[in-house]
């Protein structure tokens, strides 16, 4: 009870002093003895204070819509010179309404993957999956490898792979008692990591839009960073490691114990959305009614987003002409348009063949409407709220001019330190703003344009600026990818960014000791392997430690 009162006095205590000030300020900004123009915040460190006060109070309050919104309030203030007028005209235009009409695509996707998976376990299919898992998945590593499975191979997008994935392997994890964060790390560490090292994605297509050079094309130059992604590579080791050695440490060691020992899934007792509280007990479920509609969907939202992309003729936008051109576009796509186009069209075949196979009445299959879209809620509010601190990180205090000018100003003397400094910046710009997207953006036009980097050097520097993208957005409590994770997994948020946060910090402390060998050797034939014995040889020592203090 003290600590929960503490955490809450800390949330209005910080609230009451951001008012506090903006009233001060207010006050002085409108005096006629004030001579000087006030102070700006914008392009300067005080960019960063927004998200940061907005995680750190996530992680120590565990409450995230409160912490997201003082983080959005701490910024409109900033950004408006503490006239709180202006502040809250910012937040609601800039930011809230701003943050919806970006995501408007996103939440529709979401909504139409929680009315399927409402319809799915209507019919009993979850049901039948998990009984059919049980018989055929022999344990927790099998569950847990299955995931991480079928996250590899979902690589077109890292939404789509972590709604997905979620939805199918919900029934097998709960069965093996896998607990929900462990879920959501492993959905989380199969999305933007692999997306990365894809060539074709919707990854791949951003990165090679950012790339400005005369001499490469940018897919190529994608292609030549992949070995040298240590973070996305040593991330996907890390997973199929921690599960064959049963190797679990931080409060991710918590939360599994509990789920196999207590068969609490959750730890906290109570999940972010209860869909699946009541697996429909419908014996014309079967095994199929699950699998169909997810292959339609992948196969449907695939071809949508080629045909966003002008696969079949000129774009819908009216641009270029990709006809026959797969990767080309791929490149040109929106997924923000197609992965609404065409989870829509899976969710009306779906509907249509529950009713032929007579699983369900019509007027079940409507019911799961709304069932679907209040599941979504919670990962909706977050992600508009989310969005919104973006908004006035990047777009208000231009967090990004900050960060151009201090990388231009010191990267001619890092030298061979260069790519390892990239991906502590990278790290730190991603988490702080919840954007991996934007971070690259920001960073590869100007390593690509640093004088003097001999190539080898050069693609290892922009490979370190992607995994540092990644990374940060692996870490952020802000980040959509994230976001995204618990809401396939069904996970209370801040479980998920407490649990994974050991793990993704275990992962970018070998890449920046990669980075650095990286950086002298300039050879990705002794640097990968470097790496991976590395990470091996962590993942040892840390399971030593964890069985010396068990003792």
């Amino acid at each position: 009870m003290n600590t929960n009162f503490a955490k809450k006095s800390i949330r209005f205590l910080f609230a009451a002093i951001v008012i506090a000030i903006s009233v001060i300020f207010t006050v002085f900004a409108s005096g006629e003895t004030v001579a000087q123009e006030p102070m700006s915040f914008v392009g300067t460190i005080w960019a960063m204070f927004p998200p940061v006060i907005a995680i750190l109070l996530a992680l120590i309050t565990k409450e995230v819509y409160s912490s997201l919104f003082i983080g959005i309030l701490a910024g409109g203030l900033l950004a408006c010179n503490f006239n709180v007028v202006n502040t809250v005209d910012t937040i609601v235009q800039k930011g809230l309404i701003a943050a919806v009409s970006d995501n408007a695509g996103i939440f529709v996707f979401l909504v139409i993957l929680g009315i399927l998976v409402a319809l799915i376990s209507k019919t009993g299919a979850s049901a039948a999956f998990g009984r059919w898992a049980q018989k055929n998945v022999k344990s927790r590593s099998g569950a847990q490898l299955s995931t991480f499975g079928l996250g590899v191979l979902i690589f077109i997008d890292d939404y789509f792979n972590c709604l997905t994935v979620g939805s199918v392997m919900l029934p097998v994890t709960d069965t093996h008692k896998v607990s929900r964060a462990k879920l959501a790390y492993i959905i989380d560490a199969t999305a933007a990591p692999i997306c990365m090292i894809a060539p074709i994605s919707s990854w791949a297509a951003a990165v090679s839009g950012y790339v400005d050079s005369e001499k490469y094309s940018g897919l190529e130059v994608f292609i030549r960073a992949i070995p040298y992604n240590f973070y996305s590579l040593l991330t996907l080791i890390f997973v199929i490691a921690i599960v064959v050695m049963k190797l679990d440490f931080g409060p991710m060691k918590t939360h599994e114990v509990n789920a196999l020992e207590k068969g609490d899934l959750f730890t906290t007792g109570e999940s972010t959305n209860k869909l699946e509280d009541a697996l429909e007990e419908n014996h014309k479920g079967k095994v199929l009614d699950l699998v169909l509609p997810v292959i339609v969907l992948i196969i449907v939202c695939v071809f949508s987003l080629i045909y966003v992309g002008g696969f079949f003729g000129t774009d819908i936008w009216g641009g270029t002409d990709y006809k026959g051109d797969f990767i080309g576009a791929f490149g040109n796509t929106d997924a923000t348009v197609g992965l609404p186009l065409g989870s829509l069209v899976a969710l009306i075949v779906t509907i249509v063949y529950m009713l032929c196979r007579r699983v369900i009445s019509f007027k079940e299959a409507m019911n799961c409407i709304p069932k679907g879209f209040n599941a979504m809620v919670p990962a909706i509010t977050i992600l508009t709220f989310a969005t919104a601190l973006k908004n006035m990180t990047t777009g208000e205090l231009n967090a990004a001019g900050f960060f151009e000018e201090a990388m231009k100003g010191s990267a001619g003397s890092l030298g061979a330190f260069l790519p390892a400094i990239i991906f502590i910046v990278a790290s730190f710009l991603a988490f702080s703003t919840g954007t991996s997207w934007g971070t690259f953006g920001i960073l590869i036009p100007i390593v690509t344009v640093l004088p003097g980097l001999p190539e080898e050097l050069l693609f290892i520097c922009i490979s370190a600026a992607l995994a540092g993208s990644v990374c940060g957005d692996h870490c952020s409590p802000i980040s959509d990818t994230t976001i995204m994770s618990s809401a396939g997994a069904q996970c209370d948020h801040v479980n998920h960014v407490n649990t994974q946060l050991p793990y993704s910090i275990t992962v970018a402390a070998v890449s920046f000791v990669s980075y650095i060998i990286a950086g002298f050797v300039q050879n990705v034939l002794i640097a990968l392997p470097v790496a991976i014995v590395l990470m091996i040889a962590v993942l040892f020592g840390i399971k030593a430690l964890t069985k010396k203090k068990a003792q």
